[in-house]
């Protein structure tokens, strides 16, 4: 493709996204393919000739489009927000079109010191100290996975490099039983085997108890198990439930254990000043992570990690022997597992000098009370309930047929009605969300926090919801 044919192909594509944003309410929410679908439309060998790109467009349109579950869709309520604002796309595609690697300052200067630039702004944004240092990854998932191969080189003090993990006593590691599943597999990924891996039973505000977390840290203690990493939660998947951090602190600094904290997707709420009384005592972590593709509509895939011990976290991320800091500039492929990096800075660059800092700010607030609307209204109707805290912008509910007690109908029958309802809601293709169980029952989760969700669109959801739920 040549630069000309490109320009006139780039103009179509930028057009058919505008076109795309400005009809997303007019769409289904979810895909109704069934499986296999999509690939039974496409060629099952690949070309032998390239194609021209008219061909590629329309199979485009025909194929994949239908495909799609649209994320950014203002009636998008399952899982965890991920919008992407247009300001990001466009910096996404600069950053495709420059095609560089962002791995040390020589290989990119701009990208090294841009990414140093908005990991500080945000560092600003969020509330912390200047204590933390930031820099992009692709996930939650792997900044979870890097913080626990440094709490485990600190804790064996970096056995890694002689003997590896058979020279230490056990590792333990700890976390709450509302975590995310990517905790589990990061600790499972750097070595603690699962029998050494203990979920903290929470509070009846799914928090993590820091009395029990004391307990068994100090059985296996006891017990010759060598404590190694705390793995607390801001906003946890299921309820967006939160961990104390002021006593979770406490233990993990007693006992010398790296505190690492998953806020992946509520830690986005801490731009808004109210709403960092939920992290207080977070100085005290060793890492945290913010996902900035999710609530904050950077686009995946864009993890803002935050460090306190920037040359431990070199150590732990490099092979060198002789040390990994350049001598005036930074290398961020010893700050993360892969050597090449992406220039993810520039679309967080180009988010916040188009958003600015209080537009991200009413962003939050108008989602947070969105989800206090929507809980309100549940806690006004007859036969629902609100299942959970509502903290940020996750509603848990419940509901019960009418004209039926809890004691007239089985746990189970009132589980199936609530799968049901929720299936009709994503069935009707007016709205999507998810279900999940909480102290063994199932209930509706609503996650709000599309860059397009207005007012309007709850009040439709709530309508909705009431519709599917009565329906027989």
């Amino acid at each position: 493709m040549t630069p000309e044919q490109f320009r006139t192909i780039g103009y179509r594509l930028v057009d058919w996204i505008a076109e795309y944003r400005a009809n997303l309410p007019s769409r289904c929410v979810m895909s109704n393919e069934r499986p296999g679908a999509i690939r039974e439309k496409l060629a099952s060998f690949p070309p032998y000739s390239g194609d021209e790109f008219d061909a590629v467009l329309a199979d485009f349109e025909r194929v994949i489009v239908p495909g799609i579950t649209h994320w950014n869709h203002p009636s998008f309520f399952a899982s965890a927000p991920s919008s992407t604002s247009l300001a990001a796309v466009l910096g996404e595609l600069l950053a495709s079109g420059l095609g560089v690697s962002c791995t040390t300052w020589h290989a990119s200067p701009a990208g090294t010191e841009l990414e140093e630039l908005v990991m500080d702004w945000f560092r600003q944004m969020l509330g912390l100290s200047d204590a933390f240092h930031g820099v992009i990854h692709d996930s939650s998932s792997t900044a979870a996975l890097v913080a626990a191969l440094c709490a485990r080189e600190r804790a064996t003090d970096d056995q890694r490099l002689g003997a590896g993990l058979h020279a230490s006593s056990p590792l333990t590691a700890y976390t709450s039983d509302q975590a995310h599943g990517c905790v589990e597999k990061a600790l499972l990924l750097a070595g603690i085997g699962r029998q050494h891996i203990r979920f903290i039973e929470t509070d009846e505000r799914y928090a993590m108890r820091a009395d029990l977390l004391r307990t068994r840290i100090e059985d296996d203690i006891r017990a010759g198990m060598l404590p190694c990493v705390v793995v607390a939660t801001i906003g946890t998947h299921d309820t967006a439930g939160v961990d104390p951090l002021v006593p979770i602190g406490r233990v993990a600094s007693r006992y010398g254990v790296w505190l690492h904290i998953d806020a992946a997707t509520a830690g986005a709420a801490m731009v808004a000043p109210e709403c960092r009384p939920h992290w207080t005592g977070i100085e005290s972590a060793d890492s945290l992570a913010v996902d900035l593709h999710r609530w904050l509509g950077a686009g995946m895939d864009c993890t803002a990690y935050y460090v306190r011990d920037t040359d431990r976290l070199q150590r732990v991320m490099s092979t060198s022997h002789h040390g990994t800091m350049d001598d005036e500039t930074t290398s961020y492929r010893h700050w993360g597992i892969p050597s090449d990096r992406r220039f993810r800075a520039l679309k967080c660059w180009f988010l916040l000098r188009e958003q600015g800092t209080n537009g991200l700010i009413e962003r939050v607030r108008r989602d947070i009370q969105h989800a206090k609307w929507l809980e309100a209204q549940v806690r006004k109707a007859d036969g629902w309930e609100v299942a959970a805290p509502v903290l940020f912008q996750t509603v848990c509910v419940r509901h019960i047929p009418h004209g039926l007690s809890s004691a007239e109908i089985t746990s189970a029958e009132i589980d199936q009605h609530n799968l049901r309802w929720v299936e009709r809601v994503n069935e009707s293709g007016k709205a999507y969300l998810t279900s999940t169980l909480i102290d063994g029952r199932r209930v509706a989760r609503i996650s709000i926090g599309a860059e397009a969700t207005e007012l309007s669109h709850i009040r439709d959801l709530w309508a909705l919801m009431q519709q599917c739920a009565g329906a027989r």
